[in-house]
């Protein structure tokens, strides 16, 4: 069933800045109608029939195409969009900016090729000044998609929805923008903290003199200039946490007239001993219990596109709300405005990186761990990880991810493979990404195919139909999933088909259960060496309905005064 939320899209959806960490003053949103049509591969297309609302996929509701639309293997999509350029924006450098399109794009602009990126998950920019004009301008983007039949990343996506597989979608899924700046510009930013120091280290790519100044609610309290690229802070900087999200706004100036407006929190995430000398994580150097919600980040209108920018806020407040300090967010890369908010309120983030490969093997990579065995992820085949292409392009898309979310503070912990879908060489993976960014936790292999204690940071156990346990570990252990409880809701689900791990009729009974749980079963395992939990999960998804609030977000099934009492019960416990 068509499931539309009561969020208002506009029309130029998220027209909000996308990227808060490195914001510049001279920019334009391209969201909005563009003119779409689908045809066969290679096929020229002259003329355009449909009109779409971008950034939302093809398939989801909020982008005005026919419920009807669904896209072939031999089909892709083309997008068309004229730009109206003024000529004081060509006497630098342009960047054509997209959060995300799904799968494989290919971009021109004024029939001239700019660039091309695979892999429907991560960020991507060209350069695109040499192809302007003053005046008109015509930007072409051609998509294919074919799911679960390429290597590459697809998430949740399935040609066979069902259950815990969702609707595949296509295209322009996140923000296009344009961004204007001197041909002598800043082209990124990296900021690392050290609590234990009172220091913070800036790296801005920019050849040449630099301003940087620090704010502290408006008020200025740190302005030094720079020339090689990084400055050292020293301060008494008060530190970040979700009981304290305190951040910094900052904004870095160039002899080159380039200024970019960004903000820090300063924190760290590791792992270490308790004063009982069991394994725990730790923020900003001190044993934290952390308690969150797997967060899939799907809507019913809009698929993975949040209908709006105030739908994600409510989506943090919520768990906010609810006392939760964690949030995992399973298997997708959200907008950057979703990372900021978590930022500003305070929520630590697991981030997952998305699956890909060849066929999901249930029988090889679900059953078999349920039995006791875990297999070797050097053994490709098994984990239908046989593509050499497919496996580089995890590499590359791991690369990509860590790049463009270097900044946000508060990410914790890195998540490479879940469930073994696609994993391969794990330990090597985690030296790769420990390479890239040696400042956040690693949880190497969420849930099943553990390789070993002596090459993960974690023992990361997903505990539905059997009771819940802390075994005997030298590892941090961690229940990187749990719960699933269900109920439905029947004016605000998606089907008639139902899913969950153990299914309730009403919201006391949910209530009821979901107490029990904590109190009764979780709770007394901190003290046995548990140092975090995360409950499947915030919304319903499709044929899943075992979501803290509906698909549509409409109703909430747990009161969050009850969900927040049981939360603060687990961090009382874990202080004592």
């Amino acid at each position: 069933m068509r499931l539309k939320s009561d969020y208002t899209v506009g029309e130029i959806p998220h027209n909000e800045y996308p990227r808060p960490q490195f914001k510049r003053e001279n920019y334009m949103i391209l969201n909005g109608l563009w003119s779409f049509e689908k045809a066969k591969i290679g096929e020229d297309v002259s003329e355009f029939h449909e009109k779409i609302l971008v950034p939302f996929s093809p398939e989801s509701i909020n982008s005005g195409i026919p419920e009807s639309f669904k896209l072939k293997e031999d089909e892709r999509l083309v997008y068309k969009r004229e730009i109206e350029i003024a000529d004081s924006m060509l006497d630098g450098v342009v960047y054509l900016h997209f959060g995300a399109v799904d799968q494989y794009c290919c971009v021109y602009v004024n029939g001239e090729y700019v660039g091309d990126h695979r892999g429907g998950y991560t960020p991507f920019s060209f350069e695109i000044q040499d192809k302007l004009n003053s005046g008109t301008n015509v930007l072409l983007v051609y998509c294919t998609d074919v799911t679960e039949k390429s290597h590459g990343a697809r998430g949740k996506q399935s040609s066979k929805a069902g259950k815990i597989w969702y609707t595949p979608q296509s295209g322009i899924w996140q923000t296009v923008w344009l961004e204007w700046a001197p041909k002598m510009h800043i082209k990124d930013i990296t900021v690392r903290t050290f609590p234990d120091k009172g220091l913070v280290s800036v790296y801005s790519d920019f050849e040449g003199n630099q301003k940087i100044t620090v704010y502290d609610k408006g008020d200025k309290i740190i302005e030094r200039e720079f020339f090689d690229k990084r400055v050292d802070l020293l301060y008494d900087f008060e530190t970040w946490s979700p009981e304290s999200p305190k951040l910094y706004d900052f904004t870095v100036e160039s002899e080159s007239g380039d200024k970019i407006e960004s903000y820090f929190g300063v924190r760290s995430f590791g792992v270490g001993e308790d004063k009982r000398g069991k394994k725990r994580l730790l923020l900003n150097g001190k044993p934290y219990f952390m308690s969150g919600v797997l967060d899939q980040g799907y809507y019913s209108d809009g698929l993975l596109t949040p209908p709006s920018d105030k739908a994600m806020y409510d989506d943090v407040k919520m768990l906010k709300d609810m006392g939760f300090n964690t949030v995992r967010k399973h298997i997708k890369i959200e907008p950057m405005r979703w990372y900021y908010y978590c930022d500003v309120m305070g929520l630590i983030v697991w981030q997952d990186f998305v699956n890909g490969g060849g066929e999901y093997k249930f029988s090889h990579i679900g059953i078999m761990p349920f039995l006791g065995f875990k297999h070797r992820d050097s053994d490709y085949k098994y984990f239908s990880r046989e593509s050499k292409d497919g496996r580089d392009e995890f590499l590359l898309a791991m690369d990509e991810t860590v790049s463009a979310l270097k900044n946000v503070t508060s990410i914790g912990v890195w998540v490479p493979f879940n469930e073994g879908w696609g994993q391969f060489d794990s330990f090597e993976i985690t030296k790769k990404l420990l390479s890239l960014d040696d400042t956040r936790i690693i949880d190497s292999v969420s849930g099943w195919h553990d390789q070993g204690k002596d090459k993960t940071t974690l023992c990361s156990l997903h505990t539905y139909y059997t009771p819940l346990r802390v075994p005997k570990d030298p590892r941090p252990v961690v229940l990187s999933e749990f719960g699933g409880y269900s109920m439905k809701i029947p004016e605000h689900v998606y089907s008639e088909k139902e899913f969950g791990y153990k299914i309730f009729k009403t919201e006391d009974e949910l209530g009821k259960a979901i107490s029990a749980l904590y109190s009764k079963k979780l709770l007394p395992l901190i003290k046995k060496g548990l140092c975090a939990c995360i409950y499947t999960q915030l919304s319903d998804v499709e044929e899943e309905i075992n979501g803290l609030v509906t698909y549509d977000r409409a109703r909430i099934k747990i009161k969050s005064e009850l969900m927040r009492e049981l939360n603060l019960s687990l961090y009382r416990e874990a202080e004592e």
